[in-house]
């Protein structure tokens, strides 16, 4: 049981990424429109729509993302003990990327939507 955790929680992280991202670019996309300005009233609750589904996207990654830490020790060293230092460390460099990419797509998409 403790495995398939492990699987669905890794694939509703993904899965609420993607979907932020998706969110992100549809923000992106309406707000370029060159039809936002003919249709402000109805594509801007839209847009607002989907930054607010990004942010319930994000604390599920977030919270899906914890849930991930607790669940690794299940999975175990699969790569040998030298292999697996360096994944944790590639691991946490790149969450950090992300971290600046998540915010700086909400910051971006709260621009967008709201102003």
């Amino acid at each position: 049981m403790k495995r398939v955790l492990t699987i669905v929680t890794g694939f509703v992280h993904d899965f609420a990424a993607g979907i932020w991202a998706a969110t992100v670019l549809s923000v992106w996309w309406i707000h370029r429109s060159p039809a936002l300005p003919a249709n402000e009233g109805a594509l801007r609750p839209l847009m607002q729509q989907f930054f607010w589904i990004g942010v319930g996207c994000v604390a599920l990654v977030m919270a899906t993302g914890a849930g991930r830490t607790f669940t690794y020790a299940y999975v175990g060293e699969v790569y040998g003990a030298d292999a697996e230092r360096l994944r944790r460390r590639l691991l946490i460099a790149k969450h950090v990327v992300l971290l600046g990419v998540f915010g700086g797509g909400m910051a971006l998409q709260y621009g967008m939507a709201f102003w």
